[in-house]
């Protein structure tokens, strides 16, 4: 993407009342206004909040949106030039129950109150493979006691991949820490018994990654003491 495009996309997000773009200021101050208050103040309910993490495209906020309206989505990334996509198309739809939130990801538990989320989705995060990268790795230890901290009790995590190395070191850390797995699959796509909103949607990198015949794994976790 050129830079005249994403220079064009970021000041289309700039207007989007669905997309909310703090300086990091505001948010490691412990200023910002909606940790705590969204569904108060940007949701305007009191329904459950559902946040994607590395959302890219918001292929996966979008969809899970008009799958639930019942629910909340607010899909995270650091890259608005990417999100824009899903900005743009949930506006189109008129789908007031999902927002997109242009932020580092170490920061959310800044951005959020303790147990304020429901659950989280990561798909297809970089693996990190590299052992000097590990702190980068978005189901690392700290990572994931970040999410633990954001989580309501019983709250759950879902990861989507085509890393199997991400997969398997995501499996031993949560042995580890006491983590509850509620599904672990492989090859989520090559398994009848695969959660159904799993299987149903398939991001743009996900379809790139299949069709080099890479395996797509699924992992669902909690941490059953909250």
């Amino acid at each position: 993407m050129g830079s005249k495009n994403k220079l064009k996309r970021f000041n289309q997000n700039l207007s989007f009342s669905n997309v909310i773009q703090p300086e990091r200021e505001e948010v490691t101050s412990g200023e910002f206004r909606f940790k705590g208050k969204w569904r108060q103040d940007f949701f305007k309910n009191d329904r459950p909040i559902v946040v994607e993490l590395g959302c890219g495209k918001g292929e996966y906020s979008v969809y899970l949106a008009q799958k639930y309206p019942e629910k909340n989505f607010v899909g995270v990334d650091i890259k608005g030039a990417r999100f824009w996509a899903g900005a743009k198309e949930s506006l189109e739809l008129g789908l007031s129950n999902v927002g997109f939130l242009r932020t580092q990801i170490e920061l959310i538990d800044a951005i959020f109150e303790e147990n304020e989320v429901d659950e989280i989705w990561i798909t297809f995060p970089d693996p990190q493979i590299k052992f000097k990268r590990t702190k980068h790795r978005l189901t690392n230890p700290a990572f994931l006691d970040r999410y633990h901290t954001i989580l309501k009790p019983e709250g759950q995590i879902h990861l989507k991949t085509d890393s199997e190395f991400l997969h398997g070191y995501t499996l031993g850390l949560l042995e580890g820490k006491g983590w509850e797995v509620d599904y672990a699959h492989h090859n989520v796509y090559g398994n009848p018994y695969s959660p159904k909103h799993v299987t149903a949607i398939q991001t743009h990198y996900e379809r790139l990654f299949m069709e080099k015949g890479r395996l797509i794994t699924y992992l669902s976790f909690r941490f059953p003491n909250g």
